[in-house]
C-alpha cells in the first residue's frame, strides 16, 4: 500500500491542534536514520485505518519526492470521536528485524467433520499473533485450516504453520488456544432435559410401595363410593 505524507515544520501542542484543525494528522516517522515529524491527510488515513493491510505490510511512504519502506507502528484516536489525533512509523529495509502482530485468516470449517457431522461450534478465540521475521518476509497474514477439526477439538498456538523464515513468538511456555470446538447450545440442553425426564420416570433404586398402602388403597376408593347410610332417628319417622 502506498499513501503521501508531507513533511511539519511546526511542533508543539498549539501547531498539532491548528493541524488537525485543517484536516491533517501530526505524526512521526523514525528508525534508520534521523527521525522526522511529518503530517497525513486525516480522511485518507481515517479510512486507511479500516484495512487490515495497513497494519501488518509493509507500506510505502512518499514523501518530499521519495519512496520510503515504512510500518505502520501506533497511532492514537479522539476518545469519542472519529478522529485520528497522532501516528508513527518506523522506516525499513531487508536487513530489519520485526517483531510484530499478524492477523489469523481461518477457513475450511465448514468441510470439516465437527462441523458437517457432528454440527458443533468453532469458535474462532484469537484473530491475531505475535511474528518475527525479516521485514522481506513479513506475511500480510497467516492462513490456517480448520478442515480437519473434529468433536471436542482445540487448536493452539504450537499448531500454527507459519510460512518459512517467520518465527511464532510464544512468550515463554504460554501455548493459548486459538480455536475451540462445541457442542451447539441447544443440543445440550435437550440432552440435559432429555436425561432429567429419565430420572424422574424411573423409581429410586432399591423402593417398592408399601404393601399397606397396597391393599388400603382399593378399600378407600371403593367406600368413597357407597351411599352413606341413612340416620336412625330418620328410619322411625317412617
Amino acid at each position: 500500500m502506498k499513501f503521501v505524507a508531507f513533511e511539519r515544520t511546526q511542533q508543539g501542542t498549539g501547531a498539532s491542534r491548528r493541524l488537525r484543525n485543517t484536516g491533517k494528522v501530526p505524526g512521526i516517522v523514525y528508525g534508520g536514520g534521523e527521525p522526522r515529524t511529518i503530517e497525513v491527510d486525516h480522511n485518507a488515513l481515517f479510512h486507511a485505518l479500516k484495512r487490515e493491510a495497513f497494519h501488518s505490510s509493509i507500506l510505502e511512504m512518499e514523501l518530499a519526492g521519495n519512496t520510503q519502506k515504512v510500518l505502520l507502528r501506533d497511532f492514537q484516536m479522539h476518545p469519542w470521536k472519529q478522529q485520528v489525533l497522532h501516528i508513527d512509523f518506523q522506516r525499513i529495509d531487508p536487513t530489519t528485524r520485526l517483531r510484530i502482530k499478524v492477523p489469523l485468516h481461518y477457513g475450511g470449517e465448514e468441510n470439516s467433520p465437527a462441523v458437517k457431522t457432528d454440527k458443533c461450534l468453532v469458535n474462532h478465540v484469537a484473530t491475531d499473533v505475535e511474528v518475527e521475521c525479516l521485514a522481506t518476509q513479513l506475511p500480510e497474514f497467516i492462513a490456517v485450516d480448520l478442515s480437519g477439526l473434529a468433536k471436542g477439538q482445540s487448536l493452539h498456538v504450537s499448531d500454527i504453520v507459519p510460512p518459512s523464515g517467520v518465527r511464532i513468538v510464544r512468550h515463554g511456555k504460554l501455548n493459548p488456544v486459538i480455536v475451540a470446538v462445541t457442542m451447539p447450545k441447544v443440543e445440550e440442553e435437550e440432552t440435559a432435559t432429555a436425561d432429567a425426564a429419565a430420572a424422574g420416570a424411573a423409581p429410586a433404586a432399591g423402593t417398592a410401595p408399601a404393601p399397606a398402602a397396597a391393599a388400603a388403597a382399593p378399600a378407600a376408593a371403593k367406600a368413597a363410593k357407597a351411599p352413606a347410610e341413612p340416620a336412625k332417628d330418620d328410619k322411625k319417622k317412617k
